[in-house]
């Protein structure tokens, strides 16, 4: 769009130049006579015409600017009867016919103001010249070939920008909806493995308390009160999760001391759990610390709800699960695997309502370029295994993550 203002402006003041020369030989020829008088008065006129389609050109619309260049032309074309020096004007004349006219139009009036300028260059030399017919003719096939292809080039520019810009628009809508669809995820995920693991822990607390109030009031009180902790943990749970910030189970401890406090935790509530350290310990960056502990969460959480076997009225004993997590610190490389011996399954087949731990498992991991493996076969148990690098987040190096 610059480019075609300049050009705008650089056939205005061509017009101008090419008006002024005119003039200037139409005085040096003829002197002041009274034709020359009446060219010069004509001469303003079209300037002043010209000048105020220039100035009122946003203002007359397309119909207005047709009719400024109807008169423009027709005033033009009476100072050239009068002086045919000005002929030489068409061509900016030209220029504003490409501008305001369909190609037809266009054509015809590139002929008609081709044919002028030849019949005054004409009269000017008073003979026959095929130069006086051939320079015209040639002078206006470039300038309409250059003209037209400029503004075809304007036109695709001007389309591809549009396209650009609708681009953009499209784009930063489909950011907007990733990110909302990105943040609907993470509190999903934050709910499952808190909230609603939280809900669950403290429901069994109360229906043991419940069972327990007349026999053993003592043992009771002790689960309502657990329940309560829990009720609390998890209210610091939802108000951190908003904020996404650091689990509370990771603030001023360990990952190991964190994942010890769960299992014991959660040997109160469910299955017997074990805890095991291996290799040395070294510092994580605090979204592998986050990712592993939810995992831990989310493992354990499965194994109390699906390992035990279906409970038998006529059974006399009841069938514990036990559970080992364990937590390696290897060379390159954080492992956290959580066996359990309960019924394992062939194929996981989540519940109506249930299902989204293990594709919540996965998502965090993948934040921190982690992967998980899961092996399970009924009668033998379940075994979930999460693999995280323990360099977070990783480096770049020449365009690449190194």
């Amino acid at each position: 769009m610059r480019e075609r203002t300049w050009l705008n402006w650089a056939m205005h003041v061509g017009f101008y130049l090419l008006l002024a020369a005119s003039a200037l030989r139409l005085v040096s020829r003829h002197g002041m006579g009274a034709q020359t008088v009446t060219s010069l008065a004509v001469c303003g006129l079209l300037a002043l015409a010209y000048a105020a389609g220039i100035v009122w050109w946003n203002r007359l619309g397309r119909q207005g600017r047709l009719v400024w260049l109807g008169g423009v032309a027709a005033v033009w074309l009476a100072l050239v009867v009068l002086a045919p020096s000005f002929s030489w004007c068409a061509v900016p004349l030209l220029f504003l016919c490409l501008r305001l006219l369909n190609a037809h139009g266009f054509a015809v009036a590139a002929a008609a103001l081709t044919l002028v300028v030849i019949v005054a260059q004409l009269e000017i030399a008073r003979e026959l010249d095929v130069s006086l017919i051939l320079a015209p003719v040639g002078i206006a096939a470039m300038t309409a070939v250059i003209f037209g292809e400029l503004q075809r080039e304007s036109a695709a520019r001007q389309l591809l920008i549009d396209d650009l810009i609708s681009t953009r628009g499209t784009l930063a809508d489909s950011r907007h909806r990733t990110g909302v669809l990105e943040e609907r995820e993470r509190l999903a995920r934050e709910i499952h493995d808190t909230l609603a693991q939280g809900l669950t822990s403290m429901g069994i607390l109360l229906q043991a308390a419940d069972r327990m109030w007349a026999t053993d009031p003592a043992q009771a009180r002790a689960h309502v009160r657990r329940a309560a902790a829990a009720a609390a943990d998890n209210l610091a749970e939802a108000r951190r999760f908003v904020r996404d910030l650091q689990p509370p189970g990771l603030v001023d401890v360990t990952l190991p001391e964190a994942l010890a406090r769960l299992c014991a935790d959660a040997g109160e509530t469910g299955p017997r759990v074990r805890f095991r350290l291996a290799g040395e310990e070294y510092p994580l960056a605090p979204e592998v610390q986050a990712a592993l502990l939810r995992v831990a969460q989310a493992a354990l959480a499965n194994v109390r709800d699906h390992a035990a076997p279906a409970a038998d009225p006529a059974a006399r004993v009841t069938v514990t699960v036990t559970v080992t997590v364990t937590l390696s610190y290897l060379d390159g490389e954080v492992t956290l695997d959580v066996f359990d011996d309960g019924v394992g399954f062939a194929e996981p087949a989540p519940a109506p309502g249930r299902g989204y731990g293990l594709r919540a498992m996965r998502d965090r991991l993948a934040e921190v370029h982690g992967v998980l493996v899961v092996e399970s076969a009924p009668g033998e148990g379940t075994a979930v295994a999460a693999r995280v690098p323990a360099a977070w987040p990783p480096r770049v190096l020449d365009g690449g993550a190194a």
